[in-house]
């Protein structure tokens, strides 16, 4: 089975990569940080603006793939403030699966993301039965 590679045009795009890699019965969703369609910077300073916006992205991103925000079998969130993490519990419960269905999940605090207003990033894996 070849490897499919896109970016969904609802998603701001990237430069130099693609948003989804799906090989066989697994994707492969790049980082995705609060970018508007148009590119811009969603909620700057914002970190409600923001994981909602990272979580809209995802789920286009999981949709292009063909897998819905029950697929994720693992997630990697990347957060720049510590003082965020409840609202971030919050937030990602209204997006991706139940209790029963949450995938594998690895959060990591960092200094700063690629651009320095972005408060969040997730990255996916999921399977696509």
């Amino acid at each position: 089975m070849p490897i499919e590679r896109s970016n969904p045009p609802n998603v701001g795009a990237p430069h130099g990569y693609h948003y989804v890699v799906r090989a066989g019965s697994m994707a492969y969703i790049a980082g995705q940080v609060a970018r508007a369609p148009d590119g811009s910077t969603v909620g700057k300073g914002d970190f409600t603006a923001q994981a909602n916006q990272v979580f809209t992205n995802l789920k286009a991103c999981l949709r292009a793939a063909g897998a819905s925000a029950d697929d994720p079998v693992k997630i990697t969130v990347y957060m720049t403030r510590p003082q965020d993490l409840e609202e971030y519990r919050c937030i990602r419960t209204q997006y991706i699966g139940s209790e029963d269905t949450a995938p594998a999940s690895t959060l990591v605090f960092i200094s700063q993301l690629a651009n320095p207003d972005f408060l969040i990033e997730i990255e996916a894996v999921a399977f696509i039965g």
